[in-house]
C-alpha cells in the first residue's frame, strides 16, 4: 500500500513538474484579464449568482449520472436476474429520497 502511495505522489509531482517545465510561457498582461476577447469589461467582473442555479445544476448532474447507470443495466436486464432488479430498485429509491429532499428544501423552485 505504501508503494502505491509513493508511486502516486511521484507520478503526480513528476507530471506537474514536467508540465511546468515544457509548457509555453507568456508574459502578456492580457492573459491576466478576466476575459481574453480584447474588449474591456463593462461593470464589475465578479458577479455573484444565486446559489439556486448551482443546486439546479448539481441536481441535473445527479440525474444525468442516473441515466448513465440505468442504460447499460436496461440493455442487459434479461441476463441479470432478480438480484439486479432489487439492486436497481434500491438505487432508484435512494435517488428518489434525494429528489424528495431537494424538493422539500425548495431547490427546484426557479425564482
Amino acid at each position: 500500500m505504501i508503494v502505491f502511495l509513493i508511486a502516486g505522489i511521484v507520478l503526480v509531482a513528476g507530471a506537474n513538474f514536467l508540465s511546468n517545465l515544457i509548457s509555453p510561457k507568456s508574459d502578456n498582461p492580457a492573459k491576466r484579464e478576466p476575459y481574453e476577447s480584447g474588449m474591456t469589461t463593462i461593470g464589475p467582473t465578479w458577479v455573484q449568482f444565486k446559489v439556486g442555479y448551482y443546486l439546479f445544476a448539481i441536481l441535473f448532474l445527479i440525474f444525468d449520472v442516473e441515466v448513465a447507470f440505468l442504460v447499460p443495466w436496461a440493455v442487459v436486464f434479461g441476463e441479470l436476474g432478480t438480484v439486479a432488479l432489487v439492486e436497481i430498485v434500491i438505487f432508484l429509491f435512494i435517488l428518489g429520497l434525494g429528489l424528495a429532499y431537494a424538493w422539500k428544501k425548495g431547490a427546484l423552485k426557479w425564482e
